[in-house]
């Protein structure tokens, strides 16, 4: 009795041990990163009138605002033109996973324009 509780004890801190030896692993991954969008920063798009970068990557924003740009980005992006590049200017400032289906809706964008902000924002994201 007592070694079929050990041997259950022993399964659980294996367990215990290959969790916390995950999450460690993906901290480890998670800041090599980081150190490597530092690095890249100096990588420059040129587009005809504007220059879009994340250079803002260091802002943390609260879960309200993303959720209210994210609202007003899909608002915008039903418009014309105009609003398409707003709308896209938003997707640069928030410059997470959630502006990706704004982003591919704007790869089939008739304007020229918004193809090419869209492939620029979204090649970020490779």
């Amino acid at each position: 009795m007592i070694n079929f509780f050990a041997i259950l004890l022993i399964i659980f801190i294996v367990i215990l041990l290959l969790v916390f030896k995950k999450r460690s692993f993906k901290k480890i991954t998670n800041k090599r990163n980081i150190n490597s969008i530092k690095l890249n920063k100096n990588n420059k798009f040129s587009s005809n009138k504007n220059s879009f970068l994340y250079n803002h990557e260091e802002k943390k924003y609260s879960v309200f605002y993303k959720s209210s740009q994210r609202n007003k980005m899909i608002s915008l992006f039903q418009g014309n033109t105009e609003n398409k590049l707003k709308s896209l200017k938003i997707a640069e400032e928030l410059a997470d996973k959630t502006t990706l289906p704004i982003l591919r809706k704007g790869l089939r964008d008739i304007s020229p324009e918004v193809v090419e902000i869209s492939a620029l924002l979204i090649r970020k994201f490779k």
